[in-house]
C-alpha cells in the first residue's frame, strides 16, 4: 500500500465505475463496508479514498472525494456532520479539547474519534453508508452521543 502521490496532479484516469483516480491510486485496496477495519489507505465503495491513522489517542480518518459531486448533497453533508458532532461528543465526555473537524461543501473531510470511545469499525462503516446512501447508521452513533451527553452540537 502506498500513498507517495497523495494529492499530486494528473494523470487522473476512470477506473472500474467509480469517479477518477489519480493512476497511482489503482493499486490501493478496495474497503468493503464489512471488511475488517485497520490503518491504512483504501478506495471505498463510492469511488472515496479513505485514510485511517491511530494515535494514542485518536484515530484520525480522512475521506476525500475529489472529483465527485454526487457526495456533496445536503443529506450527506447533513450525515457527514452528525458522525463528525457524534466523534466530538464522544471526545467532549472524555475532556479531549478539540472541534468537530467538518466543513460543509467539502469533498475533503477528516474526523477525529476517540479510541474506546466509538468503535473504528462502527465510525468508518456509518462513513461508507453515508456515502452510498444510507443516513441510518450516521444518526444512530449521533443519537447515541446526544443521549449520553446532551446535544453535542
Amino acid at each position: 500500500m502506498t500513498d507517495d502521490h497523495r494529492g499530486a496532479a494528473g494523470p487522473y484516469i476512470p477506473y472500474d465505475g467509480l469517479p477518477p483516480l489519480h493512476k497511482t491510486e489503482t493499486d490501493l485496496p478496495r474497503l468493503h463496508p464489512y471488511d475488517a477495519v485497520s490503518p491504512g489507505r483504501y478506495i471505498t465503495p463510492g469511488g472515496g479514498r479513505l485514510t485511517i491513522e491511530t494515535t494514542t489517542a485518536h484515530h484520525q480518518i480522512t475521506l476525500d472525494h475529489l472529483g465527485c459531486d454526487a457526495q456533496t448533497t445536503e443529506p450527506k453533508e447533513a450525515a457527514f456532520k452528525q458522525l463528525a458532532l457524534a466523534a466530538e461528543g464522544r471526545c467532549l465526555q472524555a475532556g479531549c479539547k478539540h472541534d468537530a473537524r467538518f466543513s460543509v461543501g467539502n469533498v475533503y473531510r477528516g474526523f477525529q474519534v476517540r479510541r474506546g470511545s466509538i468503535e473504528l469499525p462502527a465510525f468508518v462503516r456509518a462513513l461508507l453508508a453515508v456515502e452510498l446512501g444510507d443516513f441510518g447508521p450516521a444518526a444512530r452513533l449521533f443519537g447515541e452521543t446526544s443521549s449520553s451527553a446532551g446535544d453535542p452540537s
